[in-house]
């Protein structure tokens, strides 16, 4: 089932109306989950980072050992096409992507002869500017480059979350504040994460065990230029628990507080506040 509603699909050189199929039953991608994806957005008639998301997954294709076959300014074009297709206040998920087709003898290994490549554009709304979420701790960690291709996304990597979810979910949360091997706080199940403590910004360092995202990244650049203090550190748990304010960053919604990790409480903070609305004027900006 999609996610979304007024769905229209990208696939062998023209653009389909609905949730096309596009991968076969003995493609690489379909059982050996060779799957990479990105996801942008539009809103209000702004596409925020959208040449940097293609840009990534052409690098996540390339770390599953797919071969690219569309160039990031050539996905860029493709998609402002189907976006055409949408009305201008449209709210609508991009997501290009990649899976292997062939595999080599022992059926393991994509073979770089050919490359699926799609791309699908669903209407999603953004979250409304009052939403928040909560989150509790999980059992289930972040693996690390020696064990899965963490330097990519790739679907591959979701079922983890999924568990980290479906647990957080069974005690009451909505989100999971998930470790990574050695212990620390890595991101959330669906997003990266920050803190705030006395006027200043901390986010877990990238260690190699998360995607540090695009949409993180425009947060830590915007702070800096608004002379907000930020800080990339190794974080506990214990660190999260003791934060004046906490919000999550991903390219769904950009920016969503958190009101609650586990017994304790938060209020929607100052700095949270401004951080979604220097992101909603830089992408203003950059129409």
């Amino acid at each position: 089932m999609a996610t979304g509603k007024n769905i229209r699909t990208y696939f062998n050189g023209t653009w389909h109306d609905g949730n096309a199929p596009i991968i076969h039953a003995a493609d690489h991608g379909a059982w050996l989950g060779s799957t990479v994806f990105d996801g942008a957005r539009m809103f209000d008639g702004l596409t925020p980072d959208l040449d940097a998301h293609c840009a990534r997954t052409n690098r996540s294709a390339a770390s599953l050992m797919l071969t690219p076959t569309c160039t990031a300014d050539e996905m860029v074009d493709i998609v402002r096409e189907g976006l055409k297709l949408y009305d201008p206040g449209a709210a609508v998920y991009i997501r290009p992507m990649y899976w292997g087709i062939h595999g080599d003898p022992t059926a393991i290994v994509p073979q770089p002869d050919e490359t699926g490549f799609a791309i699908c554009l669903e209407e999603i709304p953004m979250a409304p500017s009052t939403a928040s979420t909560t989150l509790t701790r999980t059992r289930f960690r972040r693996p690390v480059l020696e064990s899965a291709v963490v330097n990519a996304k790739a679907g591959c990597l979701y079922p983890n979350n999924a568990r980290m979810l479906v647990e957080a979910r069974s005690k009451g949360f909505a989100n999971a504040l998930v470790a990574d091997a050695m212990g620390n706080v890595a991101e959330t199940a669906t997003a990266n994460v920050f803190m705030v403590k006395d006027g200043e910004v901390f986010t877990p360092i990238a260690n190699g065990t998360f995607l540090s995202g695009i949409t993180r990244a425009r947060h830590i650049s915007n702070l800096a230029a608004d002379g907000t203090k930020v800080h990339e550190s190794v974080l506990t748990f214990e660190d999260f628990q003791d934060a004046d304010e906490i919000f999550l960053s991903g390219n769904m919604s950009k920016v969503t507080p958190v009101t609650a990790f586990d017994d304790t409480q938060y209020q929607v903070g100052p700095i949270t506040r401004r951080v979604r609305e220097m992101y909603w004027d830089w992408a203003a900006s950059n129409r």
